[in-house]
């Protein structure tokens, strides 16, 4: 029997319960622990409405990928306004909450090929807009993008951060912070102290950046 007609509020109401439900199982117990029975107890709804809302899983986890690239897009044209993009860039990169999410939908694509259309789709859309914006501020900063690309930075920091996160998951920390040194000496050099949403600096004053990057190396 189809559920009784719901009103919109209450639709919206359920529909990010089931959402919000899914993200936490995935976040606490990974993809394989959702099921519906799962879901509908963690939103306190019945199990039937997992399907009246999305018709299949692929469908919810699409929702809940779609969501989320939506809120990663929007949180990366800010971030790419602000006074210092290569500190904001690499602090988005570097969160480890998001790229756990990140990581289940990974896993998630290798069974379900809707979900790795999803997540090509919003890859190439999100490098886009990564590759065009750093390509403007590298040569603002007088980088030279023959000796560093653009798209090797973006590369290299999003490579980085997960295979930390990925060892870090094994308790293995070993070369971390260091490496982690490294990658913030080379943004120090041209964006200076990292400052904070207030404008604050982290430490000490931010100077301007000048020269390329890894000049040193």
């Amino acid at each position: 029997m189809a559920p009784a007609r719901r009103s919109p509020v209450e639709d919206s109401i359920t529909r990010t319960a089931l959402l919000d439900a899914t993200e936490s199982l995935m976040l606490e117990e990974g993809y394989a622990a959702v099921t519906t029975r799962r879901l509908a107890s963690k939103a306190g709804v019945n199990n039937g409405l997992v399907y009246y809302y999305f018709g299949t899983m692929d469908g919810l986890y699409i929702e809940l990928f779609r969501r989320g690239a939506e809120r990663s897009l929007a949180r990366l044209r800010l971030i790419l306004q602000s006074p210092q993009p290569l500190w904001a860039l690499w602090d988005l990169t570097h969160d480890f909450s998001s790229n756990a999410l990140t990581m289940e939908f990974t896993a998630l694509a290798n069974h379900r090929k809707a979900i790795r259309a999803e997540i090509a789709a919003y890859s190439r859309t999100f490098r886009k807009l990564e590759l065009d914006a750093l390509t403007e501020v590298l040569k603002d900063y007088g980088v030279d993008r023959e000796r560093w690309p653009p798209v090797s930075l973006i590369l290299a920091m999003t490579a980085i951060s997960r295979f930390l996160q990925i060892e870090e998951d094994f308790d293995v920390t070993v070369g971390h912070a260091e490496m982690v040194a490294v990658i913030e000496r080379e943004i120090r050099a041209l964006e200076g102290e990292r400052r904070l949403a207030s404008g604050h600096a982290v430490a000490g004053h931010a100077v301007a950046g000048q020269g390329a990057a890894g000049q040193a190396g």
